[in-house]
């Protein structure tokens, strides 16, 4: 009895010592895989050929044709295939870089619009201040009150003073006007140099010219909108037309600000664009909406196609003229093949060209569809509608002539 419960208790220990051989195994093995699994979900597992374009390993990198591939001698083609930048951005593509500027400086052009917003300058000059028509000054005495009063200088430049009648002091500054006073009033009083004068109002021609383009819906100061007329000039308060066409903005701030130094000075003003005059493309010919088109950023041959739906069957890609009128209004035009481009078959076309204000693209039909409208005008519409005789032919041989049905 004692020997069988014996045998028992060794089988026990055998079955524990096996299970827990099991139980150590399968915990290794599950460790293992978790381990792969966590290496092969890790960025630094990307392979070697991958790792140098590829952002993480949901954004593997994309290969295709970069028309900086190329050498100058011809256009890259598809063999030039390779890894190219595509997705820098990852998610934020649609926001694209920022790209190098369309134009180094943009010129003003006939019906732009262009806001002037005024400001009278707080600065401090080295040079004195010369009065000018509507600044007011105090005249004071020590020895007669009669002479104290406050004086406008009038549109001739001068002012009246009590026994001295009208006094020129425009353009002069108020130490000349106080010697000159104290100079002219020596054979009325005794007593030299007993009148003070002081400055009151000035820059009133300045502030006279803001009231004058105060509007509430300008932001920034004073403005004024104005648009570039048909001539290329502009129309401004108190300096009328003054050359716009062609110049940058900081070159009209400068023309614009020496001319009304002249008029106010102690003004301050600033040109900002609005708006833009509008840029249109033509299309015209064998697309399925031609028209014209509003040019709103830069404008390549193929995105002008698109603005008008495509070509339409028959349409000549091979041949697409571009027509353009130069500086002096002189015509120009050249011809494009976008064929291999719009099927595919070339990757970086030269014939992709950048488009100009009021270019016009024109699609021609091609050779067979020429050929087609010949053959409608001629013999549908043209002699044979005129004389009903039809043609016609079997296969074994034998033809016949008739009257066509219908007439």
């Amino acid at each position: 009895m004692a020997v069988l419960e014996r045998k028992n208790e060794s089988r026990r220990d055998g079955e524990t010592t096996v299970s827990s051989y099991l139980s150590v195994s399968l915990h290794l093995l599950l460790s293992v895989a978790l381990a792969t699994t966590a290496a092969a979900q890790s960025p630094a597992f990307l392979c070697a050929a991958c790792s140098a374009g590829g952002v993480n390993p949901c954004q593997p990198p994309i290969a295709g044709v970069d028309c900086a591939m190329g050498t100058g001698c011809g256009e890259v083609q598809w063999n030039a295939w390779g890894p190219i930048p595509w997705q820098a951005f990852g998610q934020g593509e649609y926001v694209g870089p920022a790209r190098l500027p369309h134009v180094p400086e943009y010129r003003i052009r006939v019906d732009d619009l262009v806001e002037f917003v005024y400001r009278l300058k707080r600065d401090e000059v080295n040079r004195p201040y010369l009065l000018d028509v509507g600044d007011e000054i105090q005249l004071d005495s020590v020895i007669d009150e009669k002479l104290n009063r406050r004086v406008i200088v009038q549109p001739d430049g001068t002012v009246d003073l009590l026994l001295l009648g009208p006094v020129k002091v425009a353009r002069k500054t108020i130490e000349q006007i106080r010697d000159e006073f104290n100079e002219l009033y020596k054979k009325y009083y005794r007593i030299p140099d007993h009148i003070n004068v002081m400055r009151i109002t000035t820059q009133v021609k300045a502030n006279d010219f803001l009231a004058s383009v105060n509007n509430r819906f300008f932001t920034g100061g004073q403005g004024k909108q104005v648009r570039v007329t048909p001539e290329g000039t502009i129309s401004l308060p108190s300096i009328g037309v003054v050359p716009a066409q062609g110049l940058t903005l900081p070159e009209l701030r400068r023309e614009v600000q020496e001319r009304y130094i002249t008029v106010a000075d102690g003004l301050e003003m600033t040109p900002i664009l609005v708006t833009r005059a509008p840029r249109f493309v033509y299309v015209v010919g064998e697309v399925r909406s031609p028209g014209r088109y509003e040019m709103t950023q830069p404008t390549t041959a193929m995105m002008a196609l698109a603005m008008a739906g495509h070509r339409v069957i028959g349409g000549n890609l091979r041949e697409i003229v571009v027509f353009r009128r130069a500086e002096d209004w002189r015509l120009l035009a050249t011809r494009l093949d976008l064929n291999g481009a719009l099927n595919a078959e070339r990757p970086s076309p030269s014939d992709e060209i950048w488009l100009r204000d009021s270019d016009i693209v024109m699609v021609p039909r091609m050779p067979i569809r020429r050929a087609n409208d010949l053959i409608e005008m001629y013999f549908t519409r043209g002699i044979y509608s005129v004389f009903p005789i039809g043609f016609g032919y079997s296969l074994n041989g034998t033809s016949s002539v008739g009257i066509s049905p219908g007439h």
